[in-house]
């Protein structure tokens, strides 16, 4: 090793350790002696740096192992969340305006992450609404295609994101947070693939390496874990029973609108293939027995019906991570997923697929 090499050797990893944060701030209208602290969120929200105002300027220091997601928190009522790595920042804004509002510059991460926000946060609220009016019993077919076009957008908008930033680690939170809106495995893990490997040697990537563990969890083609519920009798009822038969586990409750209106069409699909090896085992979310009941009765639902009466604590749905009904799943004979979600049309077109032969 010639002399040069070996200053370079010595010299790089002691420049490498001594990368830093450096956020410096300039806030019109800050109070002297105002706490200004950051925290490490992806870190047990351990303390990262404090300082004290003065002149209405801070500067907060602290070592980051990889880019994350910092929390910002000014005097006793302002706060908000940043995305940064060992760079040098600079923050300005006013006590008058929210944080939210203040502009950050010298950081890439955080520019990606302020392209997020602006994209997605209006998307996810509007989700929120949605999702709030059909679980109420209130929502309605367009309410439902409604919901389906804005988590339509929000898939698009997720590929156009990593595709114009795959190096960013902003880029693997995007997947994170927006992995509920899928469950196409494939699709996940294109995604993740997409993205570079430093995109993915943060605390983020290795959150959604093990989502990713997660998400193959009753993924298509894997066999559907088993449970064992209550019937209206009060008679215990496991998945298992069912071995052997086409069955599908229907999660809907009596004052969910949307899975009421499905219930029409389950009805004449279970008359028309039940003597084909072909069952349903409802799962209700409900909390009333009485009028569990009175559903099943008025709706005519003449399969094995399941329920601890614990509305969205249900044990089932939670082992299933259900977070909105209806919801199904399609299990072939060996216990294994066929198929999510059929409904109407699509759930008489596959069981003819699979029984008309």
């Amino acid at each position: 090793m010639n002399k040069i090499s070996l200053f370079l050797a010595l010299v790089l990893p002691v420049c490498a350790m001594a990368q830093k944060l450096t956020l410096t701030g300039t806030v019109t209208g800050l109070p002297d002696n105002t706490p200004v602290i950051l925290i490490d969120l992806e870190n047990g929200s351990s303390k990262l740096g404090e300082a004290r105002s003065k002149a209405g300027g801070f500067v907060l220091t602290g070592k980051l192992e990889a880019p994350t997601i910092l929390g910002l928190m000014v005097g006793d009522t302002m706060k908000t969340a940043v995305f940064l790595g060992n760079e040098k920042v600079k923050v300005s804004g006013s006590v008058k305006t929210k944080m939210d509002d203040w502009k950050f510059t010298g950081s890439k991460t955080q520019d990606d992450f302020t392209e997020f926000q602006d994209q997605f946060i209006p998307r996810f609220e509007k989700v929120n609404q949605l999702g709030m009016v059909l679980q109420s019993g209130m929502g309605s077919d367009s309410l439902s295609n409604a919901m389906k076009s804005q988590v339509d957008d929000i898939q698009k908008n997720v590929d156009l994101f990593i595709s114009k930033h795959p190096s960013s680690p902003v880029s693997a939170m995007v997947i994170l947070s927006t992995i509920g809106f899928t469950e196409d495995i494939a699709v996940l893990e294109k995604r993740a693939g997409s993205l570079t490997r430093e995109a993915m040697a943060t605390a983020m990537g290795g959150q959604l390496k093990k989502a990713l563990i997660d998400a193959r969890f009753n993924a298509v083609g894997s066999v559907a874990i088993d449970f064992m519920q209550k019937d209206t009798l009060g008679k215990d009822v496991s998945l298992a029973q069912f071995r052997g038969k086409y069955v599908l586990v229907d999660f809907w409750a009596s004052w969910c609108g949307p899975c009421r209106r499905e219930n029409v069409n389950l009805v004449k699909t279970f008359q028309k293939y039940k003597d084909k090896n072909f069952t349903v085992l409802g799962v209700s979310l409900d909390e009333e027995k009485d009028r569990w009941l009175a559903a099943i009765k008025k709706d005519e639902l003449a399969w094995t019906q399941v329920s601890d009466l614990k509305g969205w604590e249900n044990e089932v749905a939670q082992k299933y991570r259900i977070t909105a009904i209806p919801r199904n799943l399609l299990l072939g004979p060996d216990g294994k997923i066929l198929a999510k979600d059929l409904r109407g049309e699509d759930l008489d077109h596959k069981l003819a697929e699979l029984l008309d032969k």
